[in-house]
């Protein structure tokens, strides 16, 4: 029972309201008493008036009793400043074993007699000293047996104690209701969508319907239903593309062979002696080399896990160079400046690293880029590698989905994949790949390595 959220809080409000009423017990006590004594004080100041009724004369004995009865003590004595003692007393009054000063009291000293009266044994007579309420500059003494004021004291007690526990339970039950209707219902709710989204999160009936609460049980509501639909859509979409995946791998054969007849004609057409068919075949090769392209890319993408990787120790300023002389088109090339240290070495993988700065490259020359600048510099416990260039800028759209997959292309008939791949390899060698500035002077695209030492714990972490 104590497992469900709700039995818990109605426990809790039940100790806590018990303890306030045990903290409150003991001064509601103590107070209690120092009332007893005050009546039985004021009762004390009535039965002398009798005596002053009397003109002076000693009341007969049976009268004195009734009286000292009424007040419930022993014997009552009046001091006045005059030194006038009018006294009130039993045949046999028992000698008192204690006083209490009630002319001076303290609530540490109230706090303490209560405590002592409430756990002592027998029937002692104790005297008891107080102003008399009608007549200040008097002072009323009186002689108490201690088992009437006990008993008083522990009815008043059980009294307080089943109050507390009706306040406690009408408290609890208040408390309970509100916090089951306010916070434990949303709550299960919100529990049980999560239950029932995890057993099929495709289904989108599954999904929490948020309600209009303006409070912090409103918002995980409504965070719960964005949640549940990026999950959702993020399922699908690794959905789509697994199936995409298996389904470029099952026709992968069969489209590389067409392909390489393609080829071929594309090829014999090259060599036509019609000029027409002669200018028209480069740009037939051409289209069937991208389609190529653009399959091997899909395979790359679509495949499970990580590429391999083989990290190992080079210096970066040659890559840079073997790049820029890979794309050294006389007359037409792109000029390539490089900025990389001789003596910068990264360890990594030569080939994927390779892969990713020449996709760069091109789509920086693909997007009208005349001019690159290669940069590096060292930060906190990795390597940045700049690439700078002077073409017109990103689109808008193609930066908000610059590395989503058949999403973030710049250039019309591109699948997307190039930097979405780019940024998977790096991010496998610890690094990442982030875009940094792209205006209409150009764009900059950065590299990310940890430093060789950190790679190499990277590395060794990996196998």
């Amino acid at each position: 029972m104590l497992q469900s959220l709700s039995a818990r809080l109605l426990v809790l409000t039940v100790f806590f309201v018990m303890l306030s009423e045990v903290l409150i017990y003991v001064p509601s006590v103590a107070r209690f008493r120092m009332t007893y004594l005050e009546d039985r004080l004021a009762a004390g100041h009535l039965a002398t008036m009798a005596l002053e009724a009397s003109g002076g004369r000693a009341l007969p004995q049976d009268l004195t009793n009734r009286l000292l009865a009424e007040v419930r003590a022993h014997a009552v004595l009046l001091h006045r400043r005059a030194g006038m003692v009018e006294m009130l007393d039993s045949p046999h009054p028992p000698p008192p074993q204690w006083t209490v000063d009630l002319r001076h009291p303290t609530v540490t000293g109230a706090i303490i007699g209560s405590i002592r009266t409430l756990f002592s044994h027998g029937n002692p007579a104790f005297r008891v000293l107080g102003p008399a309420p009608m007549e200040r500059t008097a002072t009323i003494e009186l002689l108490l047996d201690q088992r009437p004021l006990r008993r008083a004291m522990w009815d008043f007690g059980k009294r307080i104690f089943e109050l507390s526990v009706v306040i406690s339970v009408i408290t609890a039950a208040l408390v309970f209701i509100s916090l089951h209707w306010l916070l434990v219902r949303p709550m299960r709710r919100i529990t049980e969508s999560m239950t029932l989204f995890r057993e099929d999160p495709e289904d989108a009936s599954r999904r929490i319907a948020a309600g209009g609460r303006l409070d912090e049980i409103g918002r995980a509501e409504r965070e719960l239903a964005m949640l549940q639909e990026t999950v959702r859509q993020a399922l699908g979409q690794r959905a789509r593309l697994a199936a995409l995946g298996t389904a470029v791998g099952k026709i992968n054969h069969d489209l590389r062979n067409i392909l390489a007849t393609a080829r071929l004609v594309s090829e014999g057409l090259s060599a036509s002696a019609a000029p027409e068919v002669r200018r028209l075949a480069p740009r037939l090769v051409e289209a069937i080399d991208r389609a190529i392209a653009l399959c091997t890319q899909t395979l790359d993408f679509s495949r499970e896990g990580a590429p391999p990787f083989a990290p190992s120790r080079f210096a970066l300023a040659p890559l840079v160079e073997e790049i820029a002389a890979g794309l050294a088109i006389p007359g037409n090339g792109p000029a390539i400046a490089s900025a990389i240290p001789k003596d910068l070495v990264v360890k990594a993988d030569r080939d994927q690293l390779h892969r990713v700065l020449l996709n760069l490259v091109k789509n920086a020359v693909e997007a009208g880029a005349h001019e690159l600048a290669f940069s590096s510099s060292r930060q906190d416990k990795a390597v940045a590698i700049d690439i700078a260039d002077d073409g017109p800028g990103l689109p808008p759209r193609a930066r908000d989905n610059l590395f989503r997959p058949f999403s973030g292309s710049a250039r019309p008939g591109g699948s997307g994949l190039g930097l979405a791949i780019a940024r998977e390899l790096m991010r496998a060698h610890g690094g990442d790949l982030v875009l940094i500035d792209s205006t209409a002077e150009g764009t900059v695209f950065r590299l990310t390595l940890p430093a060789p030492a950190e790679i190499s714990r990277a590395s060794a972490s990996r196998s």
